[in-house]
């Protein structure tokens, strides 16, 4: 893979892999069904601001152009395509026909044809127009970050749930585009067909049907979430305190969520490799036992499209007692994707008061050099109360302080409580041990047995209910 490199402007940059470590893309490292990606010879073009537009549009952003572009090579990895190269097109202003200045759209009709290029992948929101009239320039697909993220989303969920989110988030981005087919509404291999397959013809979509098909969807997805309402009803019967993973894609959550629980979620070096929620239960440091979400990892410019169709499943995160930010500590990007997922957790209604409920986790200490650890260990301690925790999913450093400092936030506003039963009642005593956390034990003479308890109001409230007067 390389940088396609203007003869008009010097937009080159170093190679990708000596720049940012990022794997170059192998003929042979596709699995078989992935024939057809592997033949979409693809061409990533970043078509940014320019440093002095953004500032003047007051819409500069805190990463870098490589540092975006870098990321949606990232993100077309993640579908197995083969990139041919990719470039920044640093633009003044979006042109209403073309997003590109014609100039561009000229070079970049030149390089498609000189190499073949089957698919270009722009790292924008382009509208239907624009969409339409850069296929007719390039002679070629083109598909913008929306449309990926959204093929990658199809091709992750695994769940029926997930995969009827994906559908209907899928059906509202094609409703405006009238020059899309209906491949993706019969379930072709490798995600919703929006990359096309065999015998795909480009027909007008009807909306008529869309709706249709939209309707349907909604219907099946009540069903789906009234069914998910019965299972946790069924699990809030056992209160277990919810603990919920959240974070920036590839920030290593699922890495970590498998080290806390010994779990095999998948956990690839790969953007969105988890889509569809995992829970597990943890036993913390001194028993208590808590309930832990795994979720869809964020993203910037996440397509609203998504954050509608998936905020059903980031409901464990709305309703966790507490959250886990989980942060690639050791990614030059880590303050913006900190933002990224803040935006995030606002548009969920975690903010202000709520954002107590959050604890930020940094991860990938491993990368670090001793000396940087070393600082940002100190930065962490100065925050005092609340302090950030370093940990290594990888190595499992730091994870045993995650674990106390999630049991510590949790006892914050439990009660403690003594209650005494008769060392015979096996089943009122496995009864406290399954619904609170026992701190002590203290076995009477008189064949009494006392256990020094502590559980949050609401399961106080169920102890004492069913222990009157102990």
């Amino acid at each position: 893979m390389r940088r396609f490199a203007s003869e008009r402007r010097n937009t080159a940059t170093t190679d990708l892999q000596n720049r940012s470590g990022t794997r170059a893309v192998k003929q042979g490292a596709f699995e078989p069904e992935k024939t057809i990606a592997l033949q979409t010879r693809t061409l990533v073009v970043g078509p940014y601001l320019s440093e002095r537009a953004a500032t003047a549009a007051g819409a500069l952003s805190l990463r870098t152009q490589e540092a975006r572009l870098d990321e949606a090579i990232g993100l077309t990895m993640a579908i197995d395509l083969t990139i041919v190269a990719s470039q920044i097109a640093p633009i003044r202003l979006p042109r209403p026909a073309t997003f590109l200045g014609q100039g561009k759209v000229e070079e970049i009709t030149a390089f498609v044809e000189a190499e073949e290029i089957s698919l270009v992948m722009m790292d924008c929101a382009l509208s239907p127009v624009q969409q339409r009239n850069l296929e007719q320039a390039f002679k070629a697909k083109v598909i913008d970050r929306t449309g990926l993220i959204l093929e990658i989303f199809g091709r992750r969920a695994s769940t029926r749930e997930g995969r009827l989110q994906v559908e209907l988030a899928h059906l509202a981005y094609q409703k405006s585009r009238l020059v899309r087919s209906w491949t993706h509404l019969e379930r072709q291999r490798g995600g919703f067909g929006f990359l096309g397959g065999p015998g795909e013809t480009q027909i007008e979509t009807d909306r008529r049907l869309i709706q249709e098909r939209m309707t349907r969807i909604e219907k099946d997805l009540e069903d789906v979430k009234r069914t998910r309402g019965l299972h946790r009803a069924s699990r809030d019967k056992v209160p277990y305190p919810t603990v919920a993973l959240v974070g920036y894609t590839n920030a290593g959550k699922s890495s970590l969520f498998n080290r806390m629980t010994e779990a095999e979620v998948l956990a690839k070096d790969m953007l969105f490799a988890t889509l569809d929620p995992t829970t597990r239960a943890v036993s913390l440091l001194h028993g208590l036992k808590v309930v832990l979400s795994d979720t869809v990892g964020f993203i910037s410019d996440l397509p609203t499209q998504l954050v509608a169709a998936f905020r059903a499943t980031l409901e464990d995160v709305i309703s966790a007692e507490i959250i886990l930010h989980v942060r690639d500590i050791a990614n030059p990007d880590t303050e913006a994707q900190e933002l990224d997922v803040k935006s995030v957790l606002a548009d969920l209604g975690i903010s202000g008061a709520a954002e107590k409920r959050i604890v930020e986790v940094w991860n990938k200490a491993d990368l670090l050099s001793p000396e940087e650890a070393r600082r940002l260990k100190e930065v962490a301690t100065r925050r005092g109360e609340g302090a950030p925790v370093l940990v290594s999913a990888l190595t499992g450093k730091g994870v045993a302080d995650l674990l106390a400092e999630i049991e510590r936030r949790l006892a914050e506003g439990r009660e403690t409580l003594e209650i005494t039963l008769d060392a015979g009642d096996g089943a009122g005593l496995a009864w406290l041990y399954e619904n609170a956390e026992v701190l002590g034990r203290r076995n009477g003479r008189t064949g009494k047995v006392t256990l020094k308890i502590r559980a949050g109001a609401t399961e106080m409230g169920r102890i004492t209910r069913k222990f009157p007067g102990r």
